[in-house]
């Protein structure tokens, strides 16, 4: 179970990552509190209070940590003003009544049961009791009929109502200060462990929580081992020498850390979710949701997530840099392995946190961007090539495809592996897309050399085709020269000279961050946007464990919805895999792949500032819910008598206003969940609406959210 930086605790090696120049400053964990970096605390009680707080099963989105579950339905409210006059009527009404007992006004009838009950030797002063005894026995029994007034006045006016909804508020204590209870199965104890025979590593994990050693990702990361454990990857006697030596270290991450430099947002490692904001109190929102927190997770993450929002909205602050470091916990967790792509200087956290920083066009960095997604067979290279490159350009309809450029790059590809043992740099595939003369002889006799008479014919109709009209050669070739720049001089390296990153590497629990340069060169940005997103999707059905949660997260996803790529994300679930794209508006998507897409991801967000025309792709595919439509009519009242009449006029004088019978008719009537006006008007700066569903299916309708709190 040991690590040297470079194996995870399956056992597999994975590209070597970079390890801190010495011990990483390990901040505190919320919501531990913040000590000096290297300074231990020497309290555990604020990771146990974290670790036993209650989480219970909640509907798709919920914040867990603390929830209290609602009920399904709101109950029927009085309005405040009704409460409260009732309330007082009632007591006035019970005063009167005990007044006009007490001063005789409606007789002694009520004396009649003290009468039956009570002997006769107890009353009067001379009585068995005293004075003092018969006066108990007389106030007594009119202290019983004062308590059954106020008990049928209380009833009456809804006292207890009252007392819930504007007393007990105020004395309620905040949440973190409420005392939690140890449960009777105490996570903190390890029960597993030792039911399993692991007694002394359990004994040694609860020391370390009870000493202040341990935090979430310790939590999780040893979870996660002993996961492997159940499932017979790890032996327990490994397992159990591991945390013996190391306890809450044993299990490390191949990077040796056990947090991120800092946090933002909010994580619950025990349920896997990071707090985006509040489901707002609104009547459109699920009364089950309203007011309680808005998370997401590996379950929502795995059906993929679209988000749609003017620049300003909040894309990337809001929702991306808090997936992004979400999932990054996760990874040092062994959980999960993320690949966060976005322009440079966008955000989306700083470099420690990452295993590894590919910042193409920037001489600085220590990573590459391999091409050609590390596969050796010419014909994948050539599919996932061709659809970074021209897959933009193909029929946008879901049914069409990128075969002949596919063909076109395979026949150049394999020629050149078998001659070379490696894959054409991009200056040497542009000129065979070019038709060079000179490269093209060069392959010609490697492989006449070799005796390779398929390739060669492979060869010889490559050069027959260039130049027919339909060939795809010469857009190839323009494509290829966006990435054949001085800027890109030293990046795509295939000579083994670089190390160039490869999304392979998924099978491992890596942490990537993958800078994209924008300024100057947006077109090859959205190429390479393009490259990582197929070789994402075509590395992660392949992968041997996919009990390790994978996750793309592109921010700005312009020019890079393609039919492939849709149909790629469509495979992701089954994969234990998702992405998240974030859009400026759905007019970056050709409009027969909109639908798809949107059907493709099974969470979906609206920002604020939408134009009603993206308004309207979300309002379709959200589709219509019946309501309780409540049509009020007013009709004047035609009085016939003398008396009537007067009665009328009277009011009139008064009110100011005809007398009027109000008439209520109720039907259902099927409407838009959220129309395409209310998401382009009604939605606030700084909130979004979001559908959610998880890798189970269940879903969750169109909520309200307040991203800001």
């Amino acid at each position: 179970m040991d690590s040297d930086g470079t194996q995870e605790t399956r056992g597999t090696h994975a590209s070597p990552v970079p390890r801190p120049a010495g011990p990483p400053e390990v901040p505190a964990m919320p919501p531990l509190p913040p000590r000096a970096p290297g300074m231990p605390p020497t309290d555990g009680s604020a990771f146990l209070t974290w670790l036993r707080a209650p989480r219970p099963d909640a509907a798709p989105g919920v914040w867990r940590f603390g929830h209290r579950p609602r009920p399904a339905e709101a109950p029927e409210e009085i309005p405040t003003r009704q409460l409260l006059s009732g309330a007082l009527i009632a007591f006035l009404v019970g005063w009167l009544i005990w007044s006009l007992l007490q001063n005789g006004y409606i007789g002694t009838w009520w004396w009649v049961p003290f009468d039956l009950i009570v002997p006769d030797a107890w009353r009067g002063g001379d009585s068995d009791l005293g004075e003092t005894g018969t006066f108990v026995v007389y106030q007594g029994y009119e202290l019983l009929i004062a308590l059954a007034i106020m008990v049928g006045a209380a009833r009456l006016g809804r006292w207890g109502e009252v007392w819930r909804r504007f007393v007990t508020p105020r004395f309620r204590r905040p949440e973190a200060q409420e005392t939690r209870t140890v449960p009777e199965d105490d996570p903190a104890q390890w029960n597993e462990l030792r039911a399993a025979g692991a007694v002394d590593a359990a004994e040694r994990l609860a020391a370390e929580a009870r000493s202040g050693l341990m935090r979430d990702v310790d939590h999780a990361r040893i979870l996660r081992a002993w996961q492997g454990v159940r499932t017979g990857r790890h032996s327990l006697a490994g397992f159990s020498g591991a945390v013996l030596k190391d306890g809450a270290a044993a299990c490390l991450h191949p990077s040796g850390e056990r947090d991120l430099p800092a946090r933002l947002a909010r994580h619950d490692l025990v349920t896997g979710q990071v707090r985006l904001g509040t489901t707002v109190d609104d009547a459109r929102n699920p009364y089950t949701y309203r007011g309680t927190g808005l998370a997401l997770g590996p379950d929502l993450l795995g059906t993929s997530l679209v988000a749609v929002g003017p620049a300003g909205s909040g894309k990337t602050g809001t929702v991306v840099r808090p997936l992004a470091e979400s999932l990054c916990l996760h990874a040092l967790a062994g959980r999960a392995a993320v690949v966060v792509v976005g322009a440079a200087g966008a955000g989306l956290g700083p470099a420690d946190a990452y295993d590894v920083v590919v910042r193409i066009g920037n001489q600085e960095s220590e990573y590459d961007l391999d091409l050609y997604g590390g596969s050796g067979d010419p014909d994948e290279a050539a599919a996932v090539l061709a659809e970074a490159l021209v897959g933009d350009l193909a029929d946008p309809h879901p049914g069409s495809d990128s075969r002949r450029s596919t063909t076109v790059l395979a026949q150049l590809l394999g020629p050149f592996r078998a001659v070379h043992g490696r894959f054409p740099s991009v200056p040497e595939l542009r000129q065979l897309l070019d038709g060079a003369p000179g490269p093209f002889a060069a392959l010609r006799q490697g492989l006449q050399e070799t005796g390779q008479d398929s390739l060669l014919r492979e060869l010889d109709a490559r050069e027959r085709q260039m130049g027919q009209p339909g060939d795809v050669s010469g857009v190839l070739g323009d494509r290829v020269a966006l990435l054949d720049r001085p800027a890109f001089a030293g990046f795509f390296d295939t000579s083994g000279q670089s190390r160039p990153f490869t999304l392979k590497a998924l099978d491992h629990p890596v942490r990537v961050r993958i800078d994209l340069p924008q300024r100057g060169h947006a077109d090859a940005s959205k190429l390479l946007a393009r490259l990582v997103l197929a070789q994402f999707t075509a590395s992660v059905a392949v992968r041997e464990d996919r009990s390790l949660f994978a996750c793309l997260l592109l921010d700005d996803a312009t020019g890079v919805v393609t039919p492939e790529a849709v149909r790629g994300i469509q495979r992701l679930r089954s994969g234990n895999a998702g992405v998240v794209l974030t859009l400026r508006t759905l007019d970056d998507v050709a409009r027969p792949l909109r639908g798809p897409l949107l059907g493709a991801t099974g969470c979906r967000m609206a920002l604020s500032g939408l134009t009603p025309w993206d308004g309207q792709d979300f309002a379709e595919v959200w589709g219509k819910e019946w309501t309780e439509a409540r049509d009020v009519t007013d009709r004047q009242i035609i009085a016939e008598t003398p008396a009537g009449k007067a009665v009328h006029m009277l009011r009139r004088v008064i009110t100011g206003k005809a007398p009027t019978a109000r008439a209520v008719t109720v039907r259902q009537v099927e409407r838009e969940r959220w129309s395409a006006s209310e998401l382009a008007h009604a939605v606030p700066a700084g909130h979004a609406v979001l559908s959610l569903t998880d890798v189970k299916g269940e879903h969750a309708p169109p909520l309200l959210v307040d991203l800001r709190s």
